[in-house]
């Protein structure tokens, strides 16, 4: 069974992220949020943590060993400071991580270096599309074999810093199958829109949508090689990164309603010796720790290899989406008339939350 308490080097990483958290993140993320734009420089202070860095092997220009674990704790850390600055410094890792998931040597070999040993670039991937009955596991972008590669068709949603993006990662449906495709911004038939999308939060990471006409891959730029790849650990992967997430949001929003309603008088006692308040405080951390739980078990066996993990890194994220949105909506309740101003944060954690459900594919640990 895994252990409760980080080992050295991740407690000494999960400092660090909690410190970036604290210090940059938070104070940063209100007028991110209403100015529509992250500073740069508290980005680069993100990826200079080495979080990703961490996890590639030195054979790919990293300094360490994948660990789900790992991933799991300073995505959260990270989350309790800002969402949108989270997924903004660890937009490279879309790229990047699914390459060593199940990529091939070759493709390990020269697409990883470039992204990960240099200052923060907006490598990014697209998955996320329009519609009602999105399933990534089942998309409607597609991929058909055609002479010495590929041809991708279809239009994509969310796709965070594509504008700028050097490369993005595309997952098409090939045959029946998610499989992902390489793609370069300089691909004829690559249309990225002109204006960022407009959503309820994040406003602060730049997402676009992208379309392909008859955008042509080489065969080499197949994930995985000739041979293709099995979707599962990557999608497991952004599962589990948004229930880290998600467990972040929902600590951030319970840490200050509670504080809230420890200092909040009404009728000359504290709000939180108020029955109502205290029992939803308590519902609130219950649920808390009971999803962290399960995230932390999910990592457990991604890392272990366990034949479940898949089962349980889906189940970590749909009670990530549910647990997120119970306790946001409830910090809100808690302040009051104050929870529904946009001066405090807890209205914005509120609408974050409620776009984790949507977000499979714009994190990936």
């Amino acid at each position: 069974m895994y252990s409760f308490e980080p080992n050295e080097e991740q407690q000494m990483l999960l400092e660090a992220v909690g410190r970036f958290a604290a210090n940059d993140l938070r104070p940063a993320g209100h007028d991110a949020e209403e100015e529509g734009t992250l500073p740069k420089k508290v980005v680069s202070k993100g990826w200079e943590l080495g979080v990703l860095q961490a996890s590639v092997p030195e054979a790919y220009g990293g300094f360490g060993e994948r660990s789900a674990v790992t991933g799991v704790l300073a995505l959260e850390e990270m989350a309790f400071g800002d969402l949108a600055g989270t997924l903004a410094v660890n937009v490279p890792s879309l790229f990047v991580t699914p390459i060593l998931l199940v990529g091939s040597e070759e493709q390990k070999k020269e697409f990883i270096p470039p992204v990960i040993e240099m200052d923060w670039q907006p490598y990014t991937a697209a998955l996320i599309e329009y519609a009602l009955d999105f399933d990534p596991l089942e998309l409607k972008t597609f991929a058909k074999a055609e002479g010495d590669g590929y041809i991708l068709t279809g239009e994509k949603a969310f796709v965070p810093f594509a504008r700028e993006a050097e490369a993005m990662l595309v997952y098409a449906n090939l045959d029946g199958n998610t499989q992902g495709f390489i793609v370069p911004k300089t691909a004829a038939g690559l249309t990225v829109r002109s204006e960022a999308e407009k959503l309820m939060s994040l406003n602060a990471l730049p997402t676009y949508r992208v379309s392909f006409e008859g955008v042509k891959v080489p065969k080499g730029n197949r994930l995985g090689g000739e041979a293709g790849h099995d979707f599962q650990p990557v999608l497991a992967s952004m599962r589990l990164a948004l229930a880290a997430m998600a467990v972040g949001v929902a600590r951030a929003a319970f840490e200050y309603s509670r504080d809230y309603a420890k200092e909040r008088e009404a009728f000359g006692v504290k709000i939180a010796q108020k029955q109502a308040i205290a029992f939803m405080l308590a519902e609130m951390a219950t649920e808390i720790e009971a999803i962290r739980m399960l995230t932390w078990e999910a990592a457990w066996k991604m890392d272990t290899g366990a034949e479940d993990a898949f089962k349980d890194a889906y189940l970590a994220a749909v009670g990530a989406a549910d647990m997120v949105m119970m306790v946001t909506d409830r910090a809100v309740q808690i302040l009051g008339g104050y929870g529904y101003i946009r001066e405090y944060p807890v209205e914005m954690w509120m609408r974050n939350g409620r776009g984790l459900a949507t977000l499979v594919g714009l994190a990936i640990l």
